[in-house]
Order: C-alpha cells, then structure tokens, then sequence
C-alpha cells in the first residue's frame, strides 16, 4: 500500500513539473513570410502574376497568424499596372496601421516601377547590393501598322462616338492632340507615384527630383546611397536581427487541391505560354 502511494506522489510531482514547464514556456513569435513574384495587373485566375484578386487573401492571412511580430514580404516585379500597385500597397498599410503590426519589405531580383511602388509598403525596405531598384516613371508603348496595311492594301475602318474614342490606334497615323491626351494621363499617374516615393522616404531621400525621378533604375547598393532604401539585407538575416533567432517564420501561400491544381495545368495553355512570355520580355528590360 505504502508503495502504490509512492508511486502515485512520484506521478503527481512529475505532473507538476510538466505543467510548470508548459506555463513558464517561453511563448514563440512568427513572422508571416509572403512571396510577391512576377508582373503586376494581369486579372487572370490562372496566372502567378500579381493582382489583387490572388494576393488580397494572403495578405490577409499574414496578418491573421498568432504571436505574430511582423510581415515581411519579399518582391520579385518588373512593374505593371499602376491601379494594382496602388489598390496592394493601401491595403498592405491599412491591415498594419489596423492591427499594430510593422511591415518589412525585402527586394529580390528587380524592384522597378510598380515593383518599388509595392516595396513602398514596407516601414522599413530592403535590398541586397545586386538588385535593381527604381525606375520612378511611367511607360505606354505600342506599335505602328499604318504603311503596313497599305502595303497589302489593307483599308482600316473605325466608327466611333466621340471623337477620341480611337486614341492611339496603331492602324492609324498618330495625331498630337491624341499624343497630348495620353501625355497626361502619364503625367497624373507620375505625380501621384513620385507623392507617394517622397511621403514615404520624405529626408531619407538624397538626391534632386531630376536625378531621381527619371525612370533610371540603379542597383540596390546605390540605391541606399540615394536613400531608396534603408539597408542591405536578405529577409531571414534581418528578422533574425530584429526579433531573435528563436522567430517562427510562416510562408504564406496559396494551397491548391489536386484538382484545381491539374485543371490548372492544363487549361488556357496558349494565353499561359504568351503571358510567360511577356513576363520574360519585362524582366529582360533590366538584364535578368
């Protein structure tokens, strides 16, 4: 009897010490991980570019992780639609400010155009030497078909109402005032970028309006010279730095069954294989 009792006070002391274990557990912190990868603004469900459609969600669910510290969002884009750029951005800072949680954005490859545009959510931005940063400008750019139609004796025909309805259509020779009209266009959405670039980096900034915002782009270690960005850094190493090596870093992601997964595959090859190839066309645009 007088061993069974031992026993039994031999378990409860190691129940309690297993319990003051799990209480007194130093409570781990996450960092949300997300991946933005690819051209900015193609609205197609099948596509890996970025659009507010597939990225909203997780987004989303960066912020919505448990013991979260921060998110950290790693950016691989060439550019794109300025529209996107802006609708991601805003919402990237509305879920910060809301839920008291910083934002750190990390540059991979390239960061130009609409790309340093969503850079810009971060309150603290990232590079590594190697990247390419900037290109502060806006871009339109088409074809002319007007003597190649006439060549094959080709007549275009167009009806319209309103008389600009037409604007810049490449079977037409090109018009000034219509020239004047997408100049402006241009020069709204580069002022609003060009806002946006000073709000952000306000007396970080080293550089004159002309040398900086010309549609140059520079490598991530002149970059932080013209005060682009605020370091040099890889994701991992920073977080590490900031919050201690015991951080839990969580990889958002967009999960897929099998099936989904298998129809995309094999649905909409054409418009995949040109979208790939335009994608490819915007990278090489800065030697990647």
């Amino acid at each position: 009897m007088s061993t069974n009792l031992q026993n039994l006070a031999n378990s409860n002391c190691c129940f309690r010490k297993i319990l003051y274990k799990i209480i007194c557990r130093k409570k781990q912190f996450v960092v949300s991980v997300l991946n933005l990868q690819g051209v900015i603004g193609k609205d197609s469900k099948l596509e890996s570019a970025i659009n507010f459609h597939n990225t909203s969600p997780l987004i989303k669910k960066a912020f919505e992780q448990k013991n979260l510290k921060a998110v950290a969002i790693s950016i691989n884009s060439p550019g794109g639609s300025p529209v996107t750029c802006e609708l991601i951005h805003n919402y990237i800072r509305e879920l910060s400010v809301d839920k008291k949680i910083p934002v750190y954005t990390f540059a991979q490859d390239v960061c130009a155009s609409g790309g340093y545009w969503l850079l810009l959510a971060g309150d603290e931005i990232y590079a590594h030497n190697s990247s390419i940063i900037g290109s502060i400008g806006v871009i339109f750019s088409s074809f002319g078909f007007v003597e190649l139609i006439k060549k094959f004796g080709i007549e275009r025909r167009i009806y319209t109402e309103g008389k600009n309805k037409a604007i810049l259509d490449p079977f037409l020779p090109e018009e000034n005032d219509n020239i004047a009209i997408l100049k402006s266009a241009q020069k709204d959405i580069f002022d609003d970028f060009v806002k946006l670039v000073k709000d952000k980096r306000k007396d970080k900034l080293t550089k004159k309006d002309e040398e900086l915002f010309t549609g140059a782009f520079w490598s991530g270690k002149k970059a932080l010279e013209y005060g682009l960005v605020d370091g040099i850094s890889d994701l991992r190493h920073e977080m590490r730095k900031k919050f201690g090596n015991d951080i839990e870093f969580k990889n958002i992601i967009n999960k897929k069954s099998f099936f989904k997964s298998l129809i995309s595959e094999k649905s909409d090859f054409s418009n995949k294989f040109f979208a790939q190839i335009e994608e490819r066309i915007c990278f090489n645009k800065f030697g990647l």
